[in-house]
Formats: C-alpha cells, structure tokens, sequence
C-alpha cells in the first residue's frame, strides 16, 4: 500500500468517525430539546365531576382551616367580584385540556378529615402520606393532605415544600402541603418570608395575616395544578418524568408582571392592610396563587 493510499484510508476513517461522533451529538441534541419542552405526554387527565377533600393532621385552628376551605370553594365560584378572582385563575387550566381535545373537569368541594390526634405520629413517610390521603374519598377525587407546623415530612422543606401523585390503582389523587411557618418560611413561605437564599428583598404582607397558612395557599394552588395537568406522571410537564416542571412549578416564583428573582413581580396591595395579592375569593378573602404556564403560548400567564 503507497503511502498517499495509506493516507485516504486514515483520511476516510477519520472522517466516517467524525461523522458518527456528530451524529451522535446530532441525536442528543434533539433527545434534550425534546426534554426541556413542554408538552403533552398523552396521559389521561382527570375528567367528569372531582371532589376536593381536606385532610387536616395536627393541630389547626377554625381561622387556619377556613383560609384553606375558602381558597377551595373559591375555585368554582366565578361570580366573585371583584375580579381578578381564584376561578379566573383556575380557569387559565382550562387550555390544558382544550390542546389534548379532553372532556373538562368539574370541581366540587369534599369532605374535611380531621386527625388532630397524629394517627402516625409527629414524624411522616411519603408512604404514610399516602395513607392519610386515602381517608378521603376513593374514586373521582382529588384528597388534599395537609400537616401541620409541628409536623414532620421525609423531603419537607429539603428541596420541596409538598408534592401530589396518586394511589397505586390511580382511582384517586393526592396533594400533600406541608405548613413551613416553624420550619423553613423563607423557603415555602416566600415572598410573606425572608428567603434563606438569593437576592434578599423585604417581605410581603400576608392577605389572610398567617404566613404558614397563606404560604400553603401558594403551595396547594401549585400542587392542585399539577395534579390537574400532570395527575399521574404522563400529562403535561417539561424535563424529566423524576423531577418535572408543571403547570405551576414551571413559574416558580412568578406572581405578576415584572417579576424577577427575589421579586414577586407587580401586584395589588390593600389600602386597609398594606398585604400583596393578585385574587380575590369567597367571604372576602385575598390570596396570592403562583403564575400558570399558558401551553398556548409558552410564557408564564399572571392575573395582574
């Protein structure tokens, strides 16, 4: 073999494996680009008439359960005035369902469960969670868990202020919100709460004046979200099905226009109270609910 054929055949080879190497890039490219959009995995999603039942473990009181209770009846109640209000937010899901042609859901409120006794003790397994959830009804509901300040949760406060899922039969849903007042406010109680990290900027006035409870409200919105839009780990998310950003998670942070780290963005105040919010609910309640990600248009939507 001379050495200019020599060369070709090293020349070709070089290049063929080139040529893997980019296509190989080439693929993991478009892999991670699918990964980091958000879109519709083609699960069910909840539909027909759905039930929102309360689970109440550990100490609460009327004032604590009725914000909680108010926020959930506030969601089909869409004569509220004034307006912005929690059934228009709630309504922004409305496009979820409209892109996978699904029939809607009607949401009703439940029954409320008290366990002011700790069944479980002080100290929870994401597996006992699940337990308390089904309490509530079996089928057709979403069963809302929610702890209170002297309670302990495997994962709480340590990367994530509540989750939701679904039993093993997928008859029901579940939401889980921890009450972060004594725990990590600056965590799960942001922006009614200094945040343990980032830009550092006063602290907002709570509407119902209870940061642990107010800072639920959040939680749960968000939680309630996802648990519509993504009820059992195939409905609509971006990155990994492990660690997915939802409907509401997606925005982290976002309460209105403007918003930025460690801002919440712009949002009404009440001359009475001086205390930020951007929706309005039943009995005269005030409440602050996280931005939606509008699947329409793939930005962040906010009521003000």
């Amino acid at each position: 073999m001379t050495s200019s054929t020599s060369f070709s055949v090293l020349l070709s080879l070089f290049l063929f494996i080139s040529l893997l190497h980019l296509s190989s890039a080439a693929r993991k490219l478009t892999q991670n680009d699918q990964q980091l959009k958000f879109q519709y995995h083609k699960g069910p999603l909840l539909t027909g008439k759905i039930s929102i039942n309360l689970i109440w473990y550990g100490k609460f009181n009327p004032t604590q359960r009725a914000i909680i209770s108010d926020f959930i009846a506030s969601i089909s109640s869409p004569t509220i005035k004034p307006q912005p209000s929690v059934a228009m937010w709630w309504k922004l899901t409305d496009k979820y369902y409209q892109l996978a042609n699904s029939q809607n859901l009607v949401l009703t409120t439940g029954s409320h469960v008290l366990d002011e006794n700790y069944s479980f003790g002080k100290s929870l397994t994401n597996d006992q969670i699940i337990k308390l959830a089904s309490k509530g009804s079996q089928t057709n509901a979403i069963n809302v868990v929610l702890t209170s300040a002297d309670v302990v949760v495997d994962g709480f406060c340590s990367g994530r202020c509540g989750k939701h899922g679904s039993s093993v039969n997928h008859k029901f849903a579940y939401v889980w919100v921890g009450n972060s007042e004594t725990q990590c406010p600056g965590q799960c109680a942001w922006p009614f709460h200094q945040p343990i990290y980032g830009p550092q900027s006063p602290p907002l006035v709570a509407p119902n004046n209870d940061v642990g409870l107010d800072g639920m409200v959040i939680n749960v919105a968000s939680l309630l979200a996802g648990a519509l839009t993504n009820p059992f780990g195939n409905g609509y998310y971006q990155g990994p099905k492990e660690a997915p950003l939802e409907a509401a998670s997606a925005c982290t942070g976002v309460y209105g226009k403007g918003a930025y780290p460690g801002y919440a963005g712009n949002l009404l105040v009440d001359p009475t109270s001086g205390a930020s919010y951007n929706a309005n609910g039943i009995n005269g309640r005030k409440y602050l609910l996280p931005a939606l990600f509008d699947p329409t248009t793939s930005v962040c939507s906010t009521l003000v």
